[in-house]
């Protein structure tokens, strides 16, 4: 089964990484770009499933990048996830606003307040495209979130024990 793509519109570089690595563990393909401009280069070159959206970006912000795509009909059925950490002030809060009371996001597009963790990223594009969500148990995703977690919390002689054991041929 082809793999479905993902296009990250994201002008923080460590998060535009952050959010391309956890979607390529989670078996998917993806593109970026690192503002709206870039975007509507990507759009042009290959039409993606989904597209990660953030709204405050230099040259073209994501909202003004979302109403351009929205009116073109090869990409207008493609679904948007907003993710931003503008949500409820100045920068995003109007572009939120119109784009939810206008309907624009109702549905298909939906969005995220950073921070986000990679399992609840992964789990929304998975629910936008209709992927089944696996079991914890199943997903690396939430495997490496959650040995991260746990190693962040490990004391230093658990570390190095942990090391030993996955030293060992």
């Amino acid at each position: 089964m082809k793999k479905k793509l993902i296009l990250v519109v994201e002008d923080e570089p460590d998060i535009r990484l952050f959010f391309e690595l956890v979607l390529r563990e989670a078996g998917f393909e993806v593109v970026t770009a690192g503002n709206g401009i870039e975007a509507l280069e990507r759009l042009r070159e290959n039409t993606p499933d989904l597209i990660s959206l953030d709204l405050v970006m230099p040259k073209k912000s994501g909202a003004r990048f979302f109403y351009e795509m929205r009116k073109n009909r090869e990409w207008a059925w493609i679904p948007v996830l907003v993710v931003t950490a503008h949500a409820r002030d100045d920068l995003g809060v109007k572009d939120i606003t119109r784009l939810t009371d206008t309907r624009m996001l109702s549905g298909r597009g939906i969005y995220l307040e950073k921070p986000v963790t990679p399992v609840r990223y992964v789990n929304c594009v998975r629910k936008m495209l209709h992927i089944p969500i696996p079991e914890e148990k199943d997903d690396p995703v939430y495997l490496k979130s959650k040995v991260f977690e746990m190693l962040q919390k490990a004391d230093v002689d658990v570390l190095k024990q942990i090391i030993l054991l996955l030293e060992k041929p």
